[in-house]
């Protein structure tokens, strides 16, 4: 049996599954992740890292960079969801996955139909105002020119989880909640390496532990099954 049918068999026999999915899930839909910016493009930012630009402390003193970088490496306006993004969506309708949890900013989870979305780290198309917190949608951002502002005239801003910043004690509950009662948990398409997120696989407590990167990660030992293929060639088989 490959470890593709065992896979199958295994969503099969669950009712109870989570999904846990980073950047991979995105990138199928075209969506490259913001921190594979390379140096010579990074030049134009005075040779800072990706992750220093998108971090609060930044954001507070050079808002107008920060947008420049956010507005043309981390909005894609265009993007579709891919065979992952559907094929999660009707595991959902059909009542075997109980929620997505996501470390994607982008939204396409919603846009294939799933309903239960935990985002991490937010959601491009969740943007406030500091000072009323008026909440305006993502083509507001896109229109806007420079540093997006406020009918009242504050600063808006991304209601995404920047670096420097703690994840939402209430979203954090929600996920652990979801993979302690998981029977099949799937973690697709992340390294595992960011933290506190990553940290929540530890929380699983069944035995139906499905990887499924094509590189490696720290957890590849504690996998009940891995697969080194992308999500979509998995996927593919619930459409």
């Amino acid at each position: 049996m490959s470890k593709i049918d065992e896979f199958i068999e295994m969503v099969n026999a669950s009712d109870n599954i989570v999904f846990f999915g980073g950047a991979g899930v995105s990138t199928e839909s075209g969506i490259p992740d913001f921190r594979s910016a390379d140096g010579l493009y990074m030049s134009q930012y005075g040779g800072l890292s990706p992750e220093e630009i998108i971090s609060k402390s930044f954001y507070m003193s050079h808002p107008e960079t920060f947008y420049k970088f956010y507005k043309d490496k981390m909005l894609f306006l265009d993007a579709k969801p891919s065979i992952t993004h559907k094929a999660l969506a009707k595991l959902e309708e059909m009542g075997k996955l109980k929620g997505i949890i996501t470390q994607n900013i982008d939204g396409l989870h919603q846009m294939a139909g799933s309903k239960n979305v935990i985002e991490l780290h937010g959601s491009v198309h969740r943007n406030y105002c500091e000072i009323c917190h008026r909440f305006y949608d993502l083509s507001y951002i896109v229109e806007s020119e420079g540093v997006p502002r406020c009918q009242c005239g504050g600063r808006i801003k991304p209601d995404v989880v920047l670096y420097e910043e703690s994840l939402d004690y209430g979203d954090i509950e929600q996920a652990v909640d979801l993979i302690r009662q998981a029977d099949m948990l799937i973690v697709g398409g992340t390294s595992l390496i960011v933290y506190p997120a990553a940290g929540f696989v530890n929380e699983y407590r069944g035995n139906k532990l499905c990887l499924i990167n094509k590189s490696k990660t720290s957890f590849d030992s504690k996998a009940n099954l891995l697969i080194n293929d992308s999500l979509g060639e998995v996927f593919k088989f619930f459409l």
